[in-house]
């Protein structure tokens, strides 16, 4: 049986990556890192950043993106050895 906290961390992953627009953002991310909001929300066209940074701070929580921070722009990048892990088919 895998580790108990493995299994919550792939509930994590999994549920941030149950919503489409955040499994979008996962592949966006995972064709070009270190994307902050802006340049994220310009791609995804019909979402609003505010609704666009709620999906990142969950799915940053959930482990599958590093994020830094400059100045006042947080640029998040997709965790690759978190994806290849718990969501394999984020790199195919």
């Amino acid at each position: 049986m895998k580790d108990v906290t493995d299994m919550q961390q792939a509930v994590k992953i999994y549920k941030a990556l149950g919503e489409p627009t955040r499994l979008k953002i996962a592949f966006l991310l995972k064709e070009e890192s270190d994307q902050c909001c802006s340049v994220l929300s310009e791609k995804l066209n019909s979402v609003a950043i505010s609704t666009l940074s709620h999906h990142l701070k969950q799915m940053a929580e959930s482990g599958l993106l590093t994020f830094r921070k400059e100045g006042t722009f947080i640029y998040y990048s997709l965790d690759v050895e978190v994806a290849k892990k718990y969501a394999p088919y984020l790199m195919t």
